[in-house]
């Protein structure tokens, strides 16, 4: 199926946003952003929901590719074949084609948009990590603030204490989970294109496959 990974995708989004509802309807996502003054972790989900929207239109462009690959291998198509694969080939076909660079563009076509995703897919890590010095960072300053203790003003400490503890380790939940989840939708994305490829060069390596010709009206088929 051309688009199915694009359909894998919608499957795999549609639980991550009934998992996201029900966290609503428990009230957590109203104490996560309470719990987090620095604003963190809202950077990070925002972050992830952009680049998931982002892989859902990767995987529709990759799905188009491979059907009209299918299409090409199939010369079911009276069109001339359009595409990353048959713009390699066509490329190929040149004289004094330089294959190893046409496989550079087309390796680039299937992967090069990939990179920057990956890179995201980091960037929530290190966010994460970042709420996590922050945090400790809090409640470090606020131990240093301590005088000498005093009964009376423990809840109030307690209170400081535990708004410190809360962003590290809120916003370090977070940046994994978001890394995680974002980190299995890139990697389908890149298998899907590692495929994509390697069936283009296959394609290349065999033989055109040619319709059979009908013989003209009145005349036999030729064989035996």
């Amino acid at each position: 199926m051309e688009h199915g990974l694009f359909l894998l995708w919608l499957a795999y989004m549609g639980l991550l946003v009934f998992g996201a509802l029900l966290l609503w309807q428990a009230g957590a996502w109203h104490r996560l952003i309470d719990a987090d003054p620095t604003g963190l972790t809202v950077t990070i989900v925002l972050l992830f929901t952009g680049c998931s929207i982002w892989a859902g239109k990767r995987a529709w462009v990759l799905g188009q590719q491979r059907q009209r690959l299918d299409a090409r291998l199939a010369a079911s198509s009276l069109r001339e074949p359009t595409g990353w694969s048959a713009e390699y080939q066509q490329g190929c076909a040149l004289p004094g084609a330089d294959h190893s660079i046409w496989l550079q563009v087309l390796g680039e076509r299937a992967h090069g948009p990939h990179e920057m995703a990956w890179w995201l897919n980091g960037i929530q890590l290190k966010l994460g990590l970042l709420g996590k010095v922050i945090g400790f960072s809090i409640l470090a300053l606020q131990l240093g603030q301590m005088d000498s203790f005093d009964a009376s003003q423990s809840s109030q400490l307690l209170k400081n204490l535990t708004g410190g503890l809360g962003i590290a380790l809120l916003t370090t939940v977070t940046g994994l989970t978001g890394n995680i989840l974002l980190g299995l939708q890139l990697m389908r994305l890149d298998r899907f294109a590692d495929a994509l490829v390697a069936d283009t060069l296959a394609a290349g390596l065999a033989p055109p496959a040619t319709p059979p010709q009908e013989p003209p009206h009145g005349d036999r088929p030729r064989g035996p």
